[in-house]
This record gives structure tokens, sequence and C-alpha cells, in this order.
């Protein structure tokens, strides 16, 4: 084996670690993200099962009248998100309460939602799908109209040795599927690998974030996954009030998951509500109104000179991961039709 060969496998062994499930296809852990918290032995993966959940993201017969899907919400070309509206958008253009979260990074998410309604991936898929506003279907209606197409009794065949398909299979084939996601190729990645290295003023940023956003936006995922204020004032229209709503806790009134920054240049629009349609407002707002926000009983205000927001922002920036963004593998399966079957 040549020398070259020789660094470059040793470089694969660094910077990634592999969860083998029971089938073809693994799950890599980069090197320098922490443990997943995702049991993939409860749900082994294969390419066949994960196919079959790709297929079923972008497939609107989830939907009752079968005109959304998930990708609706969570394009992939926007960090699995939306972009032309601040709230998700349902069947009968029916409109939700809260902006879409990215996807991404899902295996190391103990919580989902924006108050952390959801604590397992398994069972993710069932809120958007039964939700009135949403898709507003029933699980068992789903796979009574996937029972009947051929093409889909071939997929579950494939993916579970036999051809029987039921709600569990489906919300795991789609977990499959989402737990893929993974962003850790960005420039920020390639300068944790040490096979790059920040601009003066990428340095600058990153020092900035450092001491004044890591401790809710913890490296290397970028979220703590904890629930904070953001600050934001209460909408009268839409009422949300975080994660009390689950917990009944009056302690966590107006508290939201913290989300990922990673990706964030194509995430928008930002916050719980999207509210914000640009980063710059985000940043304003932590800079001059972040007196709502509390941390550990203190209110605390983030002062940053105009150089120092771009220069923080210019990190923002390195956390962009065009390599997750235009991954084919995530991307629509042209190759997939149950039309006539």
């Amino acid at each position: 084996m040549k020398k070259k060969q020789i660094i470059f496998l040793l470089f694969l062994g660094l910077t990634a670690i592999a969860f083998k499930g029971k089938g073809d296809r693994d799950i890599e852990r980069p090197g320098h993200f922490p443990e997943p918290t995702y049991a993939f032995q409860n749900n082994p993966m294969s390419a066949d099962k994960i196919y079959l959940g790709r297929v079923l993201f972008y497939d609107p017969i989830l939907s009752r009248d079968n005109t959304i899907a998930c990708s609706n919400c969570h394009s992939p070309y926007n960090a699995f998100t939306h972009v032309d509206h601040a709230l998700s958008h349902g069947i009968e253009d029916r409109e939700g309460k809260r902006n879409s979260p990215a996807l991404m990074n899902l295996a190391w998410q103990p919580y989902f939602m924006w108050d952390g309604a959801i604590n397992h991936l398994d069972m993710q898929s069932l809120f958007p799908i039964t939700h009135p506003d949403e898709m507003g279907e029933s699980i068992e209606s789903v796979v009574v109209k996937l029972k009947e197409k051929r093409a889909y009794r071939n997929l579950f065949a494939k993916a579970y040795g036999d051809s029987s398909i039921t709600g569990e299979r489906l919300l795991k084939a789609i977990s499959a599927f989402m737990v893929q996601l993974v962003s850790a190729n960005s420039k920020y990645d390639s300068v944790m690998r040490k096979t790059s290295i920040f601009t003066a003023q990428e340095k600058r940023g990153y020092d900035l974030f450092k001491a004044q956003c890591n401790s809710c936006h913890a490296e290397p995922l970028f979220t703590n996954y904890t629930f904070e204020s953001n600050g934001l004032p209460f909408d009268p229209i839409l009422k949300d009030v975080g994660r009390v709503g689950i917990s009944q806790n009056s302690k966590d009134s107006f508290l939201f998951k913290v989300p990922t920054l990673r990706n964030i240049e194509f995430s928008y629009p930002y916050m719980h509500d999207g509210r914000f349609k640009k980063l710059k407002e985000v940043m304003s707002h932590y800079n001059r109104d972040f007196g709502n926000v509390k941390y550990g009983g203190e209110k605390k205000s983030i002062q940053l000179s105009s150089e120092e927001q771009v220069d923080l922002m210019a990190f923002l920036l390195t956390l962009s991961d065009r390599a997750f963004l235009f991954n084919r593998d995530y991307a629509y399966p042209r190759d997939f039709s149950h039309e006539g079957k």
C-alpha cells in the first residue's frame, strides 16, 4: 500500500467512527462529535430502510389530501427548513404557530420540537402527520394508503424482509433516513480537523463566539439542547408560552429549545416564530434587546461594536456545510414513483 493511501486511511480513522447497524449501512460519527443519543440497536440501519425513509420523507401521501410532504417544510437546500414564510404551512394552506426547525445531526438530539414535546426521534414524525394544521392525517390511514401501492409493498419488503406495512415500520424508516442528515463538513469542521485555518477575521469572530455565545450554542453541535429564554416579547396572536406548555412548570415559561447554529446562513427565517428574516436582525436583537434574557437568574446584555458584529458574522458563515446542503443522498428520490401502482 502506498504511503499516501496509508495516511488517507489514518485520517479517516481520526475523523469518523462508524456505528454499525444490523444491515449493510454504517452511521459515521465525526471524530470531534460526542456519542449520539439515538439507540441504533433498536432501529438497525440498512441502505434499503434508509431509502424507504427518504421516499416517505418526500411523499405527500403522508398527508390527508396528498398535498404536503415532510420536505414541504424541510427543504434540503435550506438546511431542511423553509424560507418563504415565517410559520409552517400545512394542508388547505393552514398556518402553524411555529417556524419549522432545521433538521441535522438528529442522532444527537434528546428532544424535538421548539418546546421539547417529543423525546424520541422515532415518534417525531407522528406529530406533523397527525397535526390538523400540518398533514392532518392519521397513521392508520397512511398505512392503508401505502398498502394499496405495490411500489411501497416492495420497498417495505426490501427494508424489513417482508411486505408488512405498519405504523412502527413507517416511523422507523423515516428515522433511519433522518439520522443520516449529519452536517460536519463546514470550514469550522476542517479547522477542528486541522486541515484548514481561520482567516484573521474569522478567528476574531470565533473568539467572540466562545466568550459570548458558546454557553448555549455549545461546540461542536452548536447547541446544548436545553431550553432558554430568547428575550423576544410575547406575541399576543400566537400566544406561544414555550416549554411550560409541556412541562407545566412555571419556571419553563417562554423557554424554547436552543437551535443549532450550523448552516445558519441558509436556515432563515430565525427564532421559534420566524420573526427575523436576516441574520443581522438576530444579532441586533441580542446586541441591543438582550435584557429580557436571563442566565442564572441574572439579565445579561451582549454589547458588540459594529466591527465585532462583522467578525462574529464571518465566523458564523464558517458553519455553512455545502456538502450537506447539496448531498444527493438527501435529495428528492427522482427514481421512485408509485403512480398507477
